[in-house]
C-alpha cells in the first residue's frame, strides 16, 4: 500500500541521513550531552533505515542473482570478487541498535504497540545481516565494554529472529499500550494490524528458508501464511520522499544517475532473456514495466548485459536494457520500495503446499502470485490472461514443480534481497543461469560475502575463517 506521510520536511530527514557513521563500533559518548533519543524519533529513523537497508543489501545481491549486471567488464560485485560491504554491515548494526533502544524504552513505559513493530523490524534487519554474512556478532555486539565481540552461529541468530517475530506479534496483540506509533511510523503510519500481518508474512518467509533442512515444516509455513497478507494493499513497503535526493527511492536515483551517464542499473541478460521469451519462448508482459526496448539504431528489442563481460564496444546509452526512469521500480522519487509483498507470500505458500503434498492449494497460490504481481505492476488484463494461458505457465496442478514456482518468484522479487536467499536454496538452478564471465570464484556461485574491512582490522581474532563459498546454516549442501 502506498502511504504518503506528507508532514515530514527535508530538514528533518537530513538530520537522520547525516547521523550515520562508518562502523557500529565507532561510538563516542559525550557525558555532557544526552545520549538517549525519544522513542518517536527512533521510530522515524528505524522505519526509514529499514527500507534503506533493503536497498543497500539489494543493490549488492541483485548482481549475484543476475537481475543487474555491470556495464563494465570484471567489476568487483558483478564477478563475485572479495569486496568489503562495510556500509551495509554498519548501517544494519546501527538500525538494529536503534530498534533495541525502542524496545527498551517501550518496555519501560509499557508501550507494546511500539515494541511490537520494533521487534519485527529488528528480526527483518537481522535477517538481512545474517543472510549476507553468515555468522555475525550478536550476543556481545551491543556491549559498550567489549569492542571485539565474539561471533554467533547463523543458526543461533535465526532463533533470535524467530523469537522476535513471535514476541512482536504478541506485543501487537496486547489489550492496551501507554503509547502507540502514528506519523512517526513511515511504513504503516501506526496501523497495528498491518504490522501484525507483516510479522506473520516474515515468519512464513523465514520458516521457508529451512526448506533444505530436515527440520523444515511446511505446515508451520502455511499456518503463518494464513495469518499474513490478504492482498497487495498489505504489502510491507515504504513510500519515499520528493526531496532531498538522499530521501528519494534509491532505485529511482540509480535510474536518474544512469540517464545522466553515471552508469548503473543495467539489467542482466539472465532476467531480460527470461522476460523477453528468449529463454523459454514465453513473452512476459512485465518486461515493459521493468525496462524499455533498446534504440532502433541498435536493432530494437530487449538486450541485457552478460554478467562480468560488460557492454563491450556498445555505447553508454541506447544499446542495452536498463532500469529506466518511469519504469515501475524507478517510477518516481516517492515510489514505494518493497520489502515483502503479497505476491511473494503466495509463492511461499505454493512452495510449502507443494512440499506438503497439496498440489491443488499450491497451484492456486502459484496463479494468485503471478496475477497479483502483474496487476500491481499495471499489466493489462488481456496480457495477464495471455501469459497465464500459455501451457508453459499454466501447467496444471499435477504438473507443478518447484522450478515453475522459482521461475516466477525470480521475477516477483526483482531487486529484492530475498531473491539471493531463493537462489541459494534453489542452488542457482534457474534456466539458462551461468556463472559470470571473469568469475573471481572459478565459476562457482557465491554463497556469502566476505566480512568487511572494519572487522578484519579491528576484530580479526574473532572473525570466522571461511570463504565466500561457505554457507549460511540453512543453505545445506
Amino acid at each position: 500500500m502506498i502511504r504518503l506521510i506528507k508532514y515530514i520536511v527535508a530538514p528533518v530527514l537530513l538530520v537522520f541521513l547525516i547521523s550515520g557513521c562508518d562502523d557500529y563500533l565507532d561510538i563516542n559518548e559525550d557525558p555532557n550531552n544526552p545520549t538517549t533519543a525519544p522513542i518517536e524519533g527512533l521510530m522515524i529513523n528505524s522505519t526509514f533505515e529499514t527500507a534503506r537497508n533493503t536497498y543497500r543489501v539489494g543493490s549488492v545481491t541483485s548482481f549475484f542473482v543476475q537481475h543487474l549486471a555491470s556495464p563494465n567488464a570484471a567489476t568487483g560485485t558483478d564477478i563475485h570478487d572479495a569486496i568489503s560491504y562495510g556500509t551495509a554491515w554498519s548501517q544494519l548494526y546501527f538500525n538494529i541498535g536503534d530498534l533495541r533502544e525502542i524496545i527498551e524504552q517501550a518496555e519501560e513505559i509499557n508501550a507494546p504497540y511500539y515494541s511490537g513493530p520494533a521487534r519485527i523490524m529488528k528480526a527483518y534487519n537481522l535477517s538481512l545481516l545474517v543472510n549476507m554474512f553468515g555468522d555475525v556478532p550478536y550476543s556481545q555486539a551491543f556491549r559498550t565494554d567489549n569492542l571485539q565481540p565474539g561471533y554467533d552461529a547463523s543458526s543461533a541468530v535465526y532463533e533470535v529472529i524467530l523469537q522476535n517475530i513471535n514476541q512482536g506479534i504478541a506485543d501487537l496483540n496486547a489489550e492496551e499500550s501507554a503509547a502507540a506509533p502514528g506519523g512517526d511510523d513511515f511504513i504503516f503510519g501506526g496501523d497495528l494490524d498491518s504490522w501484525r500481518k507483516t510479522g506473520y508474512a516474515l515468519q512464513a518467509r523465514f520458516l521457508n528458508h529451512y526448506s533444505k533442512l530436515g527440520s523444515y515444516n511446511p505446515q508451520s509455513v502455511l499456518t503463518a501464511v494464513e495469518n499474513a497478507f490478504s492482498s497487495t494493499e498489505d504489502d510491507f513497503e515504504m513510500t519515499f520522499f520528493a526531496s532531498p535526493n538522499e530521501a528519494q527511492n534509491q532505485w529511482y536515483r540509480t535510474a536518474v544517475l544512469n540517464a545522466g551517464l553515471n552508469l548503473g542499473g543495467w539489467l542482466s541478460d539472465q532476467i531480460v532473456d527470461q522476460l523477453s521469451g528468449a529463454t523459454n519462448g514465453v513473452f512476459d508482459p512485465r518486461i515493459d514495466f521493468i525496462t524499455e526496448e533498446i534504440d532502433t539504431a541498435f536493432g530494437g528489442g530487449f538486450v541485457g548485459t552478460r554478467n562480468g563481460a560488460g557492454r563491450g564496444a556498445d555505447p553508454e546509452q541506447g544499446a542495452r536494457c536498463v532500469l529506466a526512469v518511469g519504469s515501475f521500480y524507478a517510477l518516481s522519487a516517492t515510489q514505494p520500495l518493497e520489502m515483502m509483498t503479497y505476491a511473494e507470500l503466495r509463492m511461499i505458500e505454493a512452495e510449502a503446499a507443494l512440499a506438503s503434498g497439496n498440489n491443488s492449494r499450491a497451484y492456486s497460490a502459484y496463479e494468485a502470485g503471478i496475477r497479483a504481481h502483474m496487476e500491481k505492476l499495471g499489466v493489462d488484463s488481456d496480457d495477464i490472461e495471455a501469459y497465464w494461458s500459455d501451457p508453459l505457465i499454466s501447467v496444471g496442478a499435477e504438473n507443478l514443480t518447484v522450478n515453475n514456482i522459482m521461475r516466477e518468484k525470480y521475477v516477483i522479487t526483482f531487486l529484492n534481497p530475498e531473491t539471493w536467499n531463493d537462489a541459494r536454496r534453489f542452488d542457482y538452478q534457474y534456466e539458462g543461469f551461468r556463472a559470470p564471465a571473469n568469475s573471481a570464484l572459478g565459476g562457482e556461485m557465491i554463497r556469502l560475502v566476505r566480512y568487511p574491512d572494519s572487522e578484519l582490522q579491528r576484530n580479526f581474532s574473532n572473525v570466522p575463517d571461511r570463504s565466500m563459498l561457505d554457507r549460511v546454516f540453512w543453505d545445506a549442501n
